[in-house]
């Protein structure tokens, strides 16, 4: 499959656009995307094709409620998985009677666990999703997920920690639904800024639950004038921080429940009114096998992993790279240091996502965002072990320059940030059907806890090595992630060309 090159102001900027309608004509919205499809708008710079429907729902607007409600539904689940990290270490030492050298393999092991156990169910998930609705599997995976956290501040042995984390990965359905009903409620104009604030609910959701966990952890001995006397807290010293998590959950039941519209499309009754003409427009319903295999699919899957095999490899590294004494190859930053690099660096992803993707993704389409952030990210990654020069030197100048160069390659480096919602809306591009549009996002989202399973645990070993070996002077796992970068910007040159895949699906039909 060759990378699409159709000019980013012509007819056919395919990458543009998912395979899928947000319009009220839902026995159109249905049909084979190969031949649902109607360019209404192929004279519209920076639109590539229009409506599914062909009825003009590419000029819809976004249904700004509908998307608020999702994204608060989804800020909860990298709430839940987030604000245990601040005391997991202490929480397995306690529970387990552990020694410190034994502390980090747990700890791990327990975080490894949750994600196979998302990789192993992901997929059932999508799958029920379309078969079911979205709605009653998004309620169902936040009560499960809600539940399950609060029990694990109730847990006193490692194994119940085990069994608590593996059940809150169970009820993994979560972010597979709710991509699938941003994706059916946006269309070709609207999609870049639909998922620009799904992206921007994940990253609050991952500042915000780490700050829950490390502010209401332990309460009796942080805060002794307040929680002294309560027993409860004496008994369980990590369930507070749990609970609190479970109330924003069981609040975002509450609102799915209340304000959430079903965005699948179900079949008539035999017998009622459009029924003869659904059974006329339906197409078959395939086997995850045959979504795997669909045109397109494979390169964007893996695609999908690969950019998330850059963001897990960085965030694991980054925080271990800046503590690093600059002796050693990293920057030597106190704890408070470390916190306002990671929130500018949240800023400034929040900023890109938000505010300049979504006019860069409708001027230039989904694949050149994509290729440009693969093109920088070699870069980014490369400044790293440079900006650790400047500080290794110890003079004046060095640090000056440091200082003044370092903020700014965060500022531009989270730019790449957009790669990671680029990569969704190619994925929606790519579906061969409205109708499995859950169980492909299963998909790639089982690729993605596959590869969350082991990266941090590699990558922060491998840096570890590093600097303990002095090999390329501390910086070898920079090197090895720019040579990643790189392999990802080739990969890109290669992601499909939508226009050809439109023409494809209608050949297959024809013939």
């Amino acid at each position: 499959m060759t990378r699409s090159t159709q000019p980013a102001d012509g007819g056919h900027a395919y990458e543009t656009t998912p395979l899928l309608a947000a319009g009220d004509d839902h026995d159109l919205s249905i049909t084979d995307p190969g031949i649902s499809e109607v360019t209404l708008n192929e004279q519209q710079p920076g639109n590539s094709h229009g409506s599914h429907t062909g009825d003009g729902d590419d000029d819809k607007p976004l249904p700004v409620r509908q998307i608020i409600v999702l994204c608060y539904a989804r800020w909860v689940e990298p709430v839940a998985f987030f604000c245990i990290f601040p005391y997991m270490p202490q929480m397995c030492k306690e529970n387990g009677n552990l020694a410190y050298a034994d502390v980090g393999f747990y700890s791990g092991l327990i975080e490894s666990l949750f994600s196979l156990t998302q990789m192993v169910v992901m997929i059932w998930w999508g799958k029920a999703a379309d078969r079911f609705g979205r709605k009653p599997v998004l309620v169902s995976s936040l009560v499960g997920v809600t539940f399950a956290t609060a029990l694990f501040g109730l847990a006193k042995t490692i194994w119940q920690m085990i069994l608590f984390r593996c059940l809150a990965g169970v009820f993994a359905g979560t972010i597979v639904t709710i991509r699938a009903m941003i994706s059916e409620h946006s269309t070709s104009k609207t999609q870049a800024r639909a998922f620009s604030w799904f992206a921007f609910a994940g990253n609050l959701g991952i500042l915000v639950g780490p700050l829950i966990g490390g502010l209401l952890a332990n309460p009796v001995e942080q805060y002794p004038s307040l929680f002294v006397n309560v027993q409860f807290l004496v008994d369980y010293p990590y369930v507070l921080p749990t609970l609190v998590v479970a109330v924003l959950g069981l609040s975002a039941v509450v609102v799915t429940v209340l304000f959430v519209d079903e965005t699948l499309v179900r079949d008539p009754l035999p017998g009622s009114a459009g029924a003869g003409e659904s059974a006329i427009v339906k197409p078959p319903r395939l086997s995850t096998w045959e979504v795997l295999k669909s045109p397109g699919v494979p390169i964007v899957i893996f695609a999908y992993g690969h950019v998330m095999l850059l963001g897990f490899s960085y965030t694991a590294v980054v925080p271990l790279f800046w503590f690093t004494p600059t002796n050693l190859g990293g920057f030597g930053f106190s704890y408070l240091q470390i916190s306002l690099f990671l929130a500018l660096t949240g800023l400034a992803q929040a900023i890109w996502l938000v505010l300049i993707f979504p006019p860069l993704q409708h001027r230039f389409g989904t694949n050149r965002v994509i290729l440009a952030c693969a093109i920088a990210w070699p870069v980014e990654f490369a400044a790293m072990p440079f900006c650790s020069m400047l500080l290794r030197s110890a003079n004046p100048a060095g640090t000056a320059t440091f200082w003044a160069v370092a903020p700014l390659v965060l500022i531009i480096g989270a730019g790449v940030s957009m790669a990671f919602t680029g990569v969704q809306l190619a994925l929606n591009d790519v579906s061969p059907s409205p109708v499995v549009l859950g169980t492909l996002n299963a998909l790639a989202l089982s690729v993605v806890s596959g590869v969350r399973a082991f990266c941090p645990a590699l990558f922060t070993t491998l840096f570890a090595i590093g600097a303990r070996t002095q090999w390329l002077w501390g910086y070898a796992i920079w090197v090895l992630m720019t040579l990643m970068a790189v392999l990802f910007a080739v990969v890109c040159w290669y992601l499909p060309d939508y226009n050809e895949l439109k023409k494809q699906r209608e050949r297959q039909r024809v013939g």
